[in-house]
């Protein structure tokens, strides 16, 4: 799905935002058989793959896929940005450059977790409102936050910078989740498309879109319209398919029988990496906790 503007939320700020406190496994029912909370045990304690979870049937917002117990939560991320953001302050301040200030945090535009308009939209009085096109309220303040920017007065160089970054990465590392994660959080993604039950479901989204007058092939080629992106201008015709596009999502079920196959996808790549998966989420824990010293 399309952000207005393209500021589409960084992945690790996406799952980050699913929960707080350390990084866990959870070791729970899957979201499949009903469970609404997992069972958690600290990384190390269990070789057990983690399970997703779901929160509120009716949000999948609130849905956690398996890939995010190995990802840094918000509140992690936090706490290693704003140590590492002090340390960086610090050694360009006896660089010389003591104007250097780091980049202010972007306000939350479009989805708020993982999972969050990860299958597309899913707010029908959103949909009402703003079509595909994200709450009014944030897209100001992210326009805002924007068009003021970061602006650097110190006169730093670039290669001054980078040394006091290389500099702090030896203290704490930043809370980024290896390449592992990232790529098998985008694969499970694009594979579960081609599951046979999501297959069906889109088929089925395809069918009632089209008794609503709409010609789509999946769910996400509505939001995805040209016809829908632009930045500034939400138009009827782009409210009306929005409010077909999740009428018909929620008469069919699509969003969670996708979930639930994504799940499955991802719990079997996790199996095949599962050491390197446990190695990301204690390398998190490292980290804030070198972080917390600061």
């Amino acid at each position: 799905m399309k952000l207005t503007r393209k500021a589409m939320v960084p992945a690790v700020i996406l799952a980050a935002a699913a929960g707080a406190g350390s990084v866990y496994l959870t070791t729970g029912h899957d979201a499949s058989d009903g469970a609404r909370e997992p069972s958690a045990r600290s990384v190390g304690t269990q070789g057990q793959i983690a399970r997703a979870y779901v929160g509120d049937p009716d949000d999948p917002a609130t849905w956690r896929l398996p890939v995010e117990s190995y990802m840094p939560t918000k509140t992690q991320v936090q706490v290693v940005t704003t140590s590492r953001d002090k340390l960086i302050d610090q050694c360009m301040s006896a660089a010389g450059f003591d104007g250097w200030k780091p980049a202010p945090d972007l306000p939350d535009l479009g989805g708020k977790t993982l999972t969050d308009w990860r299958y597309g939209l899913h707010d029908g009085e959103l949909a009402a409102e703003r079509g595909y096109h994200p709450a009014k309220d944030e897209q100001e303040a992210y326009d805002k936050a924007m068009e003021a920017g970061a602006v650097d007065e110190s006169g730093a160089d670039e290669a001054t910078l980078k040394g006091c970054v290389q500099k702090v990465d030896g203290q704490v590392p930043d809370a980024q989740p290896p390449a592992i994660v990232d790529q098998i959080s985008g694969e499970s993604f694009e594979n579960s498309k081609e599951a046979p039950e999501v297959v069906e479901v889109f088929a089925k989204w395809s069918s009632c879109m089209k008794g609503k007058g709409y010609d789509y092939k999946q769910p996400l080629d509505a939001s995805d319209d040209p016809a829908f992106g632009d930045p500034e201008k939400v138009t009827p015709e782009e409210i009306a398919t929005a409010k077909a596009d999740v009428a018909c999502r929620d008469e069919h079920n699509v969003e969670r029988t996708w979930f639930d196959a994504e799940s499955k996808i991802q719990r079997a790549a996790i199996a095949k990496h599962l050491k390197e998966f446990n190695d990301a989420a204690k390398a998190t824990k490292s980290a804030v906790a070198k972080a917390r010293k600061i």
